[in-house]
């Protein structure tokens, strides 16, 4: 099957691009409320779940033996842009358990966001593992396996404890068997698994609605959720697309972005959760996505707050002398 175009780039009046998706919206009972495309093909979330991996931090009680604050959960659970108050950040939570950035096995790499980078370079000092935009999350994971009583190093592996604990958190709110056919191994070195949008969607409408889930855990997802919604900068950036769509809807809206084009995130209030890829793995196709599949979920419920993200959907593209030339659209209603 064959997804159908839902993002359209216009030059003039003439689609100059597009790019073909799937989306589901999903309640917590596994209702599919609306969809486009192949929603049961797996496919690999990617950091798009850090909420499902973060849960651990919370269920074993390690964020509270820490005492980790609202803004380090949202960076437990970050794809953070590498600026100065995220690298902080995650060297805090790694001292609260004793540890410094040596520890971390996620890699190094200079800030996705060019303007930081410049910044870094401007200042003569080359990045380390704190800037890797997972450090926030692999900084939970380390802080989990000290709580735990667990060797820290190889802490990234399939069969360390941590990554366990990540594994059985998916496998239970996505329904989906994660058997060695559906793993790979995602930038950071942590195990990924893949598994069908829907079941994605189904996983954070159980965690927005607290149906098919154990209280403890609906409490955990929500809590991270929470922190995630009052601190988009800690759990992205300076204009991150994640940071825009819940500024847009402060405590309505949660969205979280992950690599190749997914995005999935939950409207608490609704009780829907939503997931979505872009076949072609582009970053603008998933965020004018992401924007416009909360249209959809709102348009019924509020119709203004669905105007804005309507809006957000649309983009409007302009050349290098700010001429207006075209635009990035969903195609969806």
């Amino acid at each position: 099957m064959a997804n159908p175009v839902l993002v359209e780039v216009t030059r003039g009046c003439i689609t100059e691009s597009f790019h073909r998706a799937g989306f589901a919206l999903v309640d917590g009972a596994g209702e599919v409320i609306e969809s486009r495309g192949d929603i049961l093909r797996p496919v690999f979330p990617r950091s798009a779940i850090k909420v499902f991996q973060g849960i651990p931090l919370i269920e074993t009680g390690a964020a509270d033996a820490y005492g980790l604050s609202d803004p380090e959960l949202a960076l437990a659970c970050a794809s953070h842009s590498g600026e100065d108050g995220h690298v902080r950040l995650a060297a805090e939570m790694l001292a609260k358990a004793g540890l410094d950035a040596t520890v971390l096995e996620c890699g190094c790499h200079w800030p996705f966001d060019a303007p930081v980078a410049r910044d870094l370079a401007r200042r003569g000092e080359t990045p380390t593992a704190l800037h890797n935009n997972c450090s926030g999350k692999h900084a939970g994971f380390l802080c989990t396996a000290v709580h735990m009583g667990e060797e820290t190093r190889g802490y990234v592996g399939l069969g360390h404890p941590v990554q366990q604990r990540a594994k059985a958190v998916i496998e239970d709110l996505t329904g989906f068997d994660l058997n060695s056919d559906v793993c790979g191994t995602d930038g950071c070195a942590i195990p990924t698994f893949a598994a069908p949008l829907k079941s994605f969607a189904h996983g954070f409408g159980k965690l927005a609605s607290g149906e098919g889930v154990a209280p403890e855990r609906a409490a955990a997802g929500r809590r991270l959720i929470a922190a995630c919604m009052a601190h988009p900068w800690e759990m992205s950036g300076t204009g991150r697309a994640c940071e825009a769509l819940m500024q847009a809807a402060p405590g309505q809206v949660f969205a979280k972005t992950g690599a190749e084009g997914v995005f999935c995130g939950a409207l608490p209030g609704l009780g829907l959760g939503f997931a979505l890829k872009i076949d072609d793995g582009t970053t603008r196709a998933s965020e004018t996505l992401a924007a416009a599949v909360i249209a959809v979920a709102l348009r019924s419920h509020d119709p203004d707050l669905a105007a804005r993200f309507d809006a957000l959907a649309n983009k409007t593209l302009r050349n290098w002398e700010k001429t207006e030339v075209g635009a990035v659209r969903a195609a969806i209603r």
